[in-house]
C-alpha cells in the first residue's frame, strides 16, 4: 500500500511537467538572449515588433508605437467626451429646473393678475355702489332742502339711523342745515352737530 502511494506521488501531472520542463526553461533562455542582445547594442524589442507586425495573427497582438499613441489618444478623447456628456447632463438638468421655476412663476403671475382683476372689478363695483348711494343721498338731501325747515326737522328727528341722518345733513347747504337744526330739539340738534363734526 505504501508503494502505491509512492507511485502516485511520483507521477506528475503532464501539464505541470510540460510547464516545468519546457515553458519555464524556454522563457529563461529567451530572457537571457534579450538581455545579452540589449547589452550588445541591438534593439531586440523593436526588431521583434517590426517582424511580428508582418506575421498575420501575431500582428493583432502586438501594438506599435503609432498604434499605442492612437490608443492613448482615443482613450483621452473618450474621457473628454464622457466629461462633456456629464456637463451636458448637468446643464440639461439645470435647464429643466429653470423651466420648472419659470412655469411656477408664470402660474403665480397668472394668479396675481386674476386677483388684481378681481380686486379691480370689486373696487369698480364698490365705487359704482358708493356713487349710486351718493346720488341717492344727494337726491334725498335736495328734497329735505326744499321742504319747510320745521317739517324737515320733524322727519329727521324721528330717523333712527344716525349715519344716514349725518350723510343727508352734510349734503344740505349750510343755510338750510342751520334752519333745520334750529327747528330740532336742542339735545337732538347737539347730538347731530357732534356727529357732523366727527364725520
Amino acid at each position: 500500500m505504501a508503494k502505491k502511494k509512492n507511485d502516485k506521488s511520483r507521477k506528475i501531472n503532464p501539464f505541470l511537467w510540460f510547464v516545468f520542463a519546457v515553458v519555464i526553461p524556454v522563457a529563461v533562455v529567451i530572457s537571457i538572449v534579450l538581455i545579452i542582445l540589449n547589452i550588445a547594442g541591438f534593439d531586440a524589442v523593436n526588431w521583434l515588433k517590426e517582424k511580428g507586425n508582418s506575421v498575420p495573427v501575431i500582428s493583432n497582438m502586438i501594438t506599435t508605437d503609432d498604434e499605442g499613441q492612437q490608443q492613448s489618444s482615443e482613450m483621452h478623447l473618450q474621457k473628454v467626451i464622457e466629461k462633456k456628456d456629464e456637463k451636458i447632463e448637468d446643464l440639461t438638468q439645470s435647464m429643466n429646473d429653470q423651466e420648472a421655476k419659470i412655469q411656477d412663476l408664470e402660474r403665480e403671475i397668472t394668479q396675481l393678475e386674476k386677483k388684481e382683476s378681481d380686486n379691480k372689478n370689486l373696487q369698480e363695483t364698490m365705487e359704482s355702489e358708493e356713487e349710486d348711494s351718493n346720488k341717492k343721498v344727494k337726491t334725498v338731501a335736495k328734497s329735505y332742502e326744499e321742504m319747510a325747515p320745521e317739517k324737515a326737522a320733524e322727519i329727521l328727528t324721528n330717523m333712527a339711523d344716525q349715519s344716514s341722518l349725518v350723510l343727508i345733513l352734510k349734503e344740505i347747504s349750510n343755510d338750510s342745515r342751520g334752519k333745520i337744526l334750529q327747528e330740532m330739539d336742542p339735545k337732538k340738534a347737539a347730538e347731530v352737530t357732534k356727529n357732523l363734526m366727527e364725520n
